[in-house]
Order: structure tokens, then C-alpha cells, then sequence
């Protein structure tokens, strides 16, 4: 999520990266594909079908079916997600957690765990969410010597 109005001084921040990144490429080829992405994302049990779904063949005399109106499910999950060319981790979180720094670093030392290969080698892309930017993530980050993209 991008802010609507950003400070002069974010702006210059945002550029100087968007410059910094062909540069950086052009020194290394594989940066890219060292680069894992993360982020978190709601996901409902169902989702109603849209009118177009919905749709069906009939002929003329034949009876229209009741169908009842569907509201989205109550029920949702989080999903806590890292990609890079695939999927490198996913968990859901459990309904009774919320995201928070804690847990947040937890995932992070789940994936190096699942994925000691890259434990080393990656470059970590997320979003400024308070979770992702709270000091004790960054020193985590820091202290593993994991980079993160700005």
C-alpha cells in the first residue's frame, strides 16, 4: 500500500531506489532471483459466485431455479506468504494470533529453517507494514545478515 501523499523526503528515498535497482542488476544478473518476497493476505472460507458465474442455459418454458443470496463468509484466515520464481514458504496464521513483531520474526526463523539453502544467500522484499519495519525485526534481519530491499 502506497500512502497518497508522501513527504518530499520519502519521495527522494523511493527514486533513488527505483534508480539504484537497474544499476544493481546490471552488476549482478542473479539478484533478482535471489530476492524473496513477503507478505500477508486475508483469505475468506468461500466466496459467493458473481452473476456471470451464476449464469445458465435455459430454454424458454423452462422454470427459473430459487437461488438463495450469498453474503461472504465470516470466516477468514491470514496467510503469511514468501515467493520468489515460486513459492518458498506459506503458513496460515491461527485464528487466535495476530501478526505482530513476535510472531512476524517467528516466520522468518521458520523459513530460514525450512529453507537452510537460502538462509545465506537472499535478499528479503516486504512492505513497510509496522510488523515489517519494528526494531526488533530489523535487528533479527540484521543479526542473520539477511539484506532487505528497500
Amino acid at each position: 500500500m502506497v500512502p497518497g501523499n508522501l513527504t518530499e523526503q520519502q519521495r527522494d528515498v523511493r527514486v533513488s531506489a527505483c534508480a539504484e535497482l537497474p544499476e544493481q542488476v546490471e552488476a549482478d544478473p542473479e539478484l533478482i532471483e535471489r530476492v524473496i518476497t513477503g507478505d500477508e493476505s486475508w483469505f475468506f472460507q468461500y466466496d459467493p459466485e458473481t452473476k456471470r458465474q451464476s449464469l445458465e442455459w435455459r430454454s424458454n418454458g423452462s422454470l427459473r431455479l430459487k437461488k438463495v443470496r450469498m453474503s461472504k463468509s465470516e470466516v477468514k484466515c491470514m496467510l503469511v506468504c514468501f515467493d520468489s520464481m515460486d513459492i518458498v514458504h506459506k503458513g496460515f496464521v491461527p485464528t487466535e494470533h495476530t501478526v505482530n513483531q513476535y510472531y512476524y520474526k517467528d516466520i522468518l526463523e521458520r523459513l530460514m529453517r525450512v529453507r537452510p539453502n537460502i538462509a545465506t544467500n537472499w535478499i528479503l522484499h516486504h512492505d513497510n507494514a509496522p510488523v515489517h519495519a519494528a526494531f526488533s525485526v530489523a535487528q533479527f534481519l540484521a543479526s542473520k545478515g539477511i539484506t532487505v530491499m528497500p
